[in-house]
């Protein structure tokens, strides 16, 4: 068993197409993008709708006004160029460490494919711009921290903007260096910003939307290594499949939970080990092992509502004001307030949470003599060695810290602008945290892995089914091994393998960012 191969294959974005696939194949296969040349038609005449407003004498909000508060202020004309280049610099007030290079690259291409659905009002070179900062890797240095989640993601996405103008940093072959350098050294030049240019850029939720959707593919892989370890604890625990049986699942009517315990069916099929206690009399496991297609259905259905949220925010035009060159209008509304995204990635940190909850309580249950059957703590001498005791002490403490981050981030909301917005999303904060969860889930996956996989060493000769007898390989190669031994580099080798996505293809199918 190995991770998916890396796809280096082309891309290409169609305005406001964009698949779940897509997403997972840039954050995960590094691919590259691309812009389907039909969009420039749409993009060329809401450009030309602004210009025109530019040549005029009436105030349109973005065009020839200032920002926010300061809307009732009338721009002249020859300063327009200039105040597109200060909203760029004066909103570039991030702070923290950078956001991941896999992000901000699909950052560049959520921006491409809203910007090319012809409503921003901005030149078909500037998108040029953006697709030739993804094709070169010349990635925008985007602090992580700033956004409140309306006016859309204004501080990240300025850094952004700011690196196509030549100023702040970006980050060319894992180098820091200064925008102007990277951009002379791949031979892009820098925009000039023109009417409603700069607003279009930073104006949006793509930030957002990004870190949300790699929290959501992270799920995914998080998820599918949980029901991977659930069915290596079941057979270490000498666990039951009576509670898998699809005549249960159908009555409570929730696909997701069916197709949890589908998976789980799929993952034991043939095997020896559960077939040896057929007739052993035990009329009932613990829920940790009895309930994880509710728990982990529950999870999954969470997945797959807030997977619809994310490619809908995704395709969206989110920026502020809109052009409809149709009718030749500018009209101002609030698509860049992050709500949807904010909620979603909200209910994908609860997901984690319980996630991580269930698969701790399978450590427990592994190294519990009581339950499990096993030497206590999966010492091979207990009280000479101490086993997985601490391995589960690890995975509780990463539990109760997510227990704690699952506190719902849209809840808050701060006034900012003078008032101006007084209600504001925080789903760039709501999605970042995922990132960090999702670690803490994996390595407490890791764990259970790691600790099944010793459970069922201690069952052998007996087999289990002819795919968890090759995870087994991957994660444990020396057979879960004997005696005490170092963990710390066994858990985050595991933990890489969760949050790569090796245990994901035995369960794609549960998936959204999955599907073809």
């Amino acid at each position: 068993m190995t991770a998916p191969p890396i796809d280096r294959a082309m891309l290409t974005l169609r305005a406001g197409m964009f698949q779940l696939r897509d997403a997972r194949a840039i954050l995960r296969s590094g691919v590259q993008v691309t812009l389907d040349g039909d969009a420039r038609e749409a993009v060329d005449r809401a450009a030309a709708v602004v210009a025109e407003i530019a040549a005029r004498d009436a105030s349109v909000y973005g065009v020839n006004t200032g920002f926010g508060k300061l809307a009732h202020k009338r721009i002249p004309r020859d300063k327009l160029a200039d105040l597109q280049r200060n909203l760029v610099v004066s909103h570039a007030c991030g702070v923290g460490q950078l956001l991941p290079r896999d992000v901000v690259r699909l950052v560049l291409a959520l921006k491409v494919n809203s910007l090319a659905r012809g409503y921003s009002g901005i030149r078909w070179s500037v998108i040029q711009t953006l697709l030739a900062c993804l094709e070169r890797d010349v990635l925008p240095a985007i602090p992580a921290q700033g956004s409140v989640g309306a006016s859309g993601d204004l501080a990240p996405l300025a850094h952004l903007s700011a690196t196509l103008i030549g100023i702040g940093d970006a980050i060319v072959d894992g180098r820091r260096c200064a925008a102007a350098e990277a951009l002379a050294s791949a031979g892009i030049a820098p925009v000039a910003l023109e009417a409603k240019e700069g607003l279009a850029l930073l104006n949006g939720t793509q930030v957002s939307t990004a870190l949300a959707l790699d929290g959501l593919i992270a799920t995914e892989d998080v998820l599918a290594a949980s029901l991977v370890a659930c069915a290596l604890s079941l057979e270490a625990a000498l666990g039951s499949v009576t509670p898998f049986d699809p005549r249960i699942h159908a009555v409570r009517g929730h696909a997701a939970q069916s197709d949890v315990a589908a998976a789980l069916r799929r993952l034991v099929a043939g095997t020896e080990i559960n077939e040896s206690h057929r007739d052993c009399g035990r009329v009932q496991d613990p829920y940790s092992l009895r309930c994880t297609p509710q728990v982990l259905g529950a999870c999954l259905h969470t997945i797959r509502d807030c997977a619809a949220v994310l490619i809908d925010e995704a395709n969206a035009v989110s920026d502020n004001p809109l052009v409809f060159a149709d009718t030749r209008e500018v009209l101002s509304g609030g698509n860049f307030h992050a709500e949807p995204v904010g909620l979603a990635s909200d209910a994908l940190a609860v997901a984690l949470a319980e996630i991580g909850n269930i698969s701790e309580r399978r450590c427990a249950l592994l190294v519990d003599p009581v339950f499990s059957g096993l030497p206590a703590f999966l010492a091979t001498e207990p009280g000479l060695e101490s086993g997985y005791m601490i391995a589960q002490v690890t995975a509780a403490a990463l539990a109760s810290e997510n227990k704690g981050r699952a506190f719902p981030a849209s809840v808050d909301t701060i006034p900012t602008s003078a008032g101006q917005e007084d209600h504001v999303s925080m789903a760039t904060h709501a999605a970042r945290r995922l990132g960090e969860m999702a670690r803490n889930a994996a390595n407490i996956v890791a764990v259970e892995l790691l600790s099944a996989a010793r459970g069922i060493a201690f069952r052998r000769p007996l087999r289990t089914s002819d795919a968890l007898e090759a995870v087994l390989s991957v994660i444990a190669p020396d057979g879960g091994g004997r005696g005490d031994r170092y963990l710390a580099p066994e858990i985050e080798r595991v933990a890489a393998l969760v949050l790569g996505g090796t245990l994901t293809p035995l369960v794609a199918d549960l998936f959204p960012t999955m599907r073809p």
